[in-house]
């Protein structure tokens, strides 16, 4: 059966803060863990009034610290962003920190807008390095040779399993070449997810890291114990997507009843293309979603997400799914 995981953006939602969204994003890793999903990944986003995980490896310090069994990684880190070395040893110390529970997902996107992206520091040309990046970055990972002289300190000869992210045919024709794990974010762009698919498995080389290809797939899921709730709690999400693409960005809001109603038709077909890849619903509904989502696809793996304005009402979607899930896994 599929493997289940966890993507959190730690929202912040109206009238709270960040220091509420990253204690409730810790209380939600700790529910995954006792619930058996197998990672918990938090995402680079920068100048995002509702995001609270910009400074992404401390917050995977936070979460790892506070558990004791599920992987925590980025998904991902934004590598125009940064330096390979400054990576290698931030993931090097996450890893010699908590052995064998680090993941490092690399995008190629800034995650931000380009004011932003240059107030990072980086030349915005840097996209157009990143598979070079890469390599160099899993170079740090390796064990040191005779003469080298720069070093990943903590960082070498540590087991970090890197991963890309992707959300158009690059990141898929990226991963094929270099043997490595593909995670497409199908939860907010999923237009070329079954072209990247076919690119990723057709043309995968196997590498010292991975035999054959091994895909996750972002997918929101809103699961409460009525398909009305269930979309009463999905609002939250389709207001804040709007919000943005309509250069509006802000903190989480509180949900609305039948948001999409009284949308205009662009509103209504952006929500519609962006987030197709969604099951919302009762256990029943989510079941079915679910099933028809894998059997489409052939995931190895899901990563879950789902930005709920009420944190209760967040955990017990993940509580409903993970009872779905473990219902379907008896069934296979």
């Amino acid at each position: 059966m599929t493997d289940l995981s966890v993507l959190d953006l730690s929202p912040i939602t109206q009238g709270s803060t960040a220091s509420q969204s990253l204690a409730n994003s810790l209380d939600l890793a700790r529910h995954a863990e006792r619930l058996g999903y197998r990672r918990y990944w938090l995402a680079e986003h920068h100048n995002m009034p509702g995001i609270a995980s910009a400074a992404t490896s401390v917050v995977i310090a936070h979460v790892a610290g506070g558990t004791k069994t599920i992987r925590v990684g980025a998904g991902g880190i934004m590598l125009p962003n940064h330096a390979p070395l400054v990576i290698a040893e931030q993931f090097g110390t996450l890893a010699a920190l908590f052995p064998g529970r680090i993941d490092l997902g690399l995008g190629r996107a800034p995650g931000t807008d380009m004011l932003t992206a240059r107030a990072l520091r980086r030349n915005l040309e840097s996209a157009d390095n990143f598979p070079q990046d890469v390599v160099e970055l899993m170079g740090y990972f390796q064990p040191a040779e005779e003469g080298q002289r720069i070093r990943a300190v903590p960082g070498e000869g540590q087991t970090v399993p890197v991963w890309i992210l992707g959300s158009s045919l690059y990141g898929a024709q990226l991963a094929a070449l270099l043997g490595l794990p593909y995670a497409f974010a199908s939860h907010f762009a999923p237009a070329e997810l079954d072209h990247a698919l076919e690119v990723y498995r057709t043309r995968f080389q196997p590498s010292a890291e991975l035999e054959k290809p091994y895909v996750m797939l972002g997918l929101n899921v809103f699961a409460a114990p009525t398909d009305a709730e269930a979309k009463l709690l999905f609002s939250s999400l389709q207001q804040a997507f709007v919000n943005l693409r309509s250069g509006r960005p802000g903190q989480l809001p509180p949900p609305v009843e039948n948001y999409d109603r009284d949308l205009d038709s662009v509103a209504r077909t952006m929500l519609a293309q962006a987030l197709s890849c969604a099951v919302v619903g009762s256990p029943e509904t989510v079941r079915q979603g679910i099933d028809a989502f894998i059997r489409r696809t052939g995931a190895d793996e899901l990563m879950v997400t789902a930005q709920c304005f009420d944190h209760a009402a967040r955990v017990r979607s993940f509580e409903i799914l993970a009872d779905v899930h473990k219902s379907m896994s008896k069934a296979a």
